[in-house]
């Protein structure tokens, strides 16, 4: 999902996107689908280095695509005063800081994509060669090799796992 928001950022013409992540292969595949900037540090290290490339401002909207608590205070640090956090990752555990909200006049939106909305123009950007989000899969595996797909992206030993279902793809 962070990848794709990625894309997503680079495609609107946003002109820094910046991803956090410390996965060497999701970095690779992140400046490949435009960000701009690689941020590998957690906590307030990730905010500094945030707060370093905008100038010493925060960013304008940040994109959490975790869900848990450690990740949602991260986006609240590296938002700018009256920035969107957009969330996009099942919330889980997360307590809001709503005093620091509050007090950066930071708005939070969030909650599941409209497909339907968006899948038409994505499609055509697609066929078209525009974007790739396929990138993200660097592993094919059979459809009787789930649990070992889902082994490979708990170790990072794979961003994404593609099942191919009926051996078309020659997984």
């Amino acid at each position: 999902v962070g990848l794709c928001g990625v894309l997503a950022a680079a495609q609107m013409g946003s002109e820094k996107v910046v991803l956090m992540s410390r996965h060497e292969p999701r970095q690779e595949i992140g400046r490949a689908f435009g960000a701009t900037h690689v941020v590998a540090e957690r906590g307030r290290e990730a905010a500094a280095a945030v707060k370093e490339i905008t100038g010493g401002v925060g960013a304008d909207a940040v994109l959490e695509c975790v869900g848990t608590d450690q990740a949602m205070g991260t986006a609240f640090a590296v938002a700018r005063p009256g920035a969107t956090v957009g969330f996009v990752g099942v919330p889980h555990g997360v307590q809001l800081p709503v005093g620091r909200m509050f007090q950066k006049n930071v708005g939070l939106a969030g909650g599941m994509a409209p497909v339907r909305e968006y899948l038409p123009h994505l499609l055509d950007l697609v066929l078209a060669g525009t974007i790739e989000p396929g990138r993200v899969f660097d592993l094919t595996l059979p459809l009787d090799e789930v649990a070992e797909g889902y082994r490979a992206m708990d170790e990072r030993r794979a961003v994404k796992v593609l099942l191919d279902v009926d051996g078309s793809l020659g997984a």
